[in-house]
């Protein structure tokens, strides 16, 4: 892997093209799960909190992940619709920071991929409630036993809170590491969603 050289700052003009390019390196050289990334929310208190999800869908409009909206981060994202994410590939030695509005994705897109889902993981995004207490595994393997049962034949619907949150980032960093901790940065910022990126580089 070459380091990210000054030439391929200044020649990138916006963020999405050099993200798939680090992306793509990624998927053929990261070990382990390429498109995980920290996602982080606030509660209505301004109290962070963050978790690991899989990133299932990237493009210009955005980053897109799939959960519970019940869950803690989903129910966070309802009161304050707003979320930071981090790739960070160790084997690269890479790291791509973003930040930005949330919005949910459409309901067409979440059936989409709730139904490209293993039928197990169809039946667990109906047994779990996520992020709520739990008092036992064997009250967790109940659940999925009853829902497994009545979903026996025929397909599974999407329930109804499972949904798609797409980041629509305002600001992308850039990180590759450099000897002496000299690391490269660069950022990328706009106003809005839609607006004009503005790139300068940071001091490591």
């Amino acid at each position: 892997m070459n380091a990210l050289t000054s030439s391929d700052f200044v020649e990138a003009a916006e963020p999405f093209a050099l993200f798939g390019q680090w992306f793509e390196e990624a998927k053929a050289r990261e070990l382990n799960d390429p498109e995980a990334m920290a996602v982080a929310t606030a509660d209505a208190d301004g109290l962070p909190d963050a978790r690991m999800v899989l990133m299932k869908e990237w493009s210009p409009d955005g980053f897109v992940f799939y959960t519970n909206a019940e869950s803690a981060k989903g129910r966070q994202l309802a009161e304050n619709p707003k979320a930071a994410a981090l790739f960070h590939w160790k084997s690269l030695r890479r790291q791509v920071r973003l930040r930005g509005p949330v919005e949910l994705v459409s309901d067409a897109e979440s059936d989409a991929y709730y139904n490209s889902r293993p039928r197990d993981s169809r039946i667990g995004a109906w047994a779990s409630r996520q992020s709520r207490p739990l008092e036992s595994r064997f009250a967790l393997e109940k659940a999925v036993a009853s829902y497994a049962a009545k979903y026996a034949v025929g397909d599974i619907p999407r329930p109804t809170y499972w949904r798609g949150f797409r980041i629509r980032p305002v600001a992308m960093e850039f990180w590759q590491d450099r000897p002496f901790r000299l690391h490269d940065r660069v950022r990328f910022s706009r106003e809005a969603p839609g607006a004009a990126w503005r790139k300068e580089r940071l001091y490591p």
